[in-house]
C-alpha cells in the first residue's frame, strides 16, 4: 500500500513547516499587534445603567 510509505510526505511536510517557521511566520507577525496598549487613548465615564423595573 503506497499510502504507508511516509518518505515523501515526511520530506514535503518537513520543507513545508521550515518555509513557514523561517520565511512566512516572521512577515505574519510583523502585521499583528504585540497587545501595547494605546496611551492616547481616554477612559470614557461611564454612568451606571437605570433599571426601569427598580
Amino acid at each position: 500500500m503506497p499510502q504507508l510509505n511516509p518518505d515523501p510526505w515526511l520530506l514535503i511536510l518537513s520543507f513545508s513547516w521550515l518555509t513557514y517557521i523561517i520565511i512566512l511566520q516572521p512577515k505574519i507577525s510583523s502585521y499583528l499587534s504585540a497587545g501595547i496598549p494605546n496611551k492616547n487613548h481616554k477612559i470614557s465615564n461611564t454612568n451606571p445603567w437605570t433599571w426601569p423595573w427598580t
